[in-house]
Parts: structure tokens; sequence; C-alpha cells
């Protein structure tokens, strides 16, 4: 398994983002890997749907996220929020069996970033609420781009850079 895990709720843009990070990421000596959540067959959570047990790719995300000694999340703005996608996988995440979902989350490193059609302040803002209150230590500097900004790629050398360290 990799070091670090490359999180995208999105084919689109951001996977495309998360394409480039991982171009850069190998500057870092270390192993990252994309997980497109869009590749996890996973029902929408609820308390009824869970009664059917965890998902066999619930499962498969959750050993990942155990395994991972850090993360980039990366994930449009829907709403002002984060995808559906990506909120149902974290839900999956932190149910998949007892306590030992904190080893998933708890003193990691994430760098938070998007793709947004707006500013992506606000998916931002709730990745680091949503992320935070389940233990994620969120790196300083964020990767925000849309249509008319590209990815500063200094600034994700940095933020990457910052994520191995913390690890």
């Amino acid at each position: 398994m990799s070091d670090f895990l490359i999180v995208t709720s999105s084919d689109g843009m951001n996977l495309k983002m998360a394409d480039k990070i991982l171009e850069l990421a190998q500057e870092t000596g270390k192993s990252f890997e994309i997980v497109k959540l869009s590749d996890y067959k996973l029902p929408l959570y609820t308390a009824e749907e869970e009664k059917n047990g965890i998902p066999e790719d619930g499962v498969k995300l959750t050993e990942k996220f155990i395994a991972a000694k850090g993360f980039v999340f990366l994930t449009p703005e829907y709403n002002g929020s984060v995808t559906p996608s990506f909120i149902n996988a974290i839900a999956w995440v932190s149910r998949s069996g007892g306590e030992s979902w904190r080893e998933a989350f708890v003193d990691k490193p994430a760098v938070l970033g998007t793709h947004s059609g707006g500013g992506g302040q606000y998916v931002i803002q709730a990745m680091q609420n949503q992320l935070s209150f389940i233990g994620i230590h969120i790196v300083g500097r964020k990767l925000l781009t849309n249509y008319s900004k590209q990815l500063n790629e200094d600034g994700a050398r940095g933020a990457l850079a910052s994520l191995v360290k913390l690890a």
C-alpha cells in the first residue's frame, strides 16, 4: 500500500488535479496513490443500510485509509459544501468496525484542495470542519484552482512537503 492517498470525489477537473499532484509527489520520494471514490460502490449511508453490513468496498476503503500516513483530499464545491460521495465515503469509513475506524483518521495530516467553478472557499471550510472533527490535522496551505486559475505547482510542492514532514 501507498504511504499517502490522494482522494478525489469527482472524475472531472479534480481528478486531473489529482494526476498533477501525483506527478509532483514523485519528488518527495514517498509513495502516493490516487483513490477515486467513484471506483467504490458504496450505497448511501443510513442506519438502516448499515444493518445489511459494511459493504465490501467500504471495508477496502477503510483498510486503505488505516494504512495511509496522510492524505490529499480533493473535491469540487457542491452547493457550498462537499460532494455527496465525499461525505458518504467518510460516513462508511467511520462506521466500519467499532473504534478501529479512528486509526483511519486520528492524528494523520491532510492537504485540502479543490477545482471549483466558484471560489472554493466554502468547500475547503466544509472539509476542514468535517475532517478536523474526526481527528485529522489539516496542513495550512490549501490548493484552490478554477477555470481561470491553474494549480500553483510551487504551492503544491510546499503543501506536499509539509504533508510528508507531518506524517
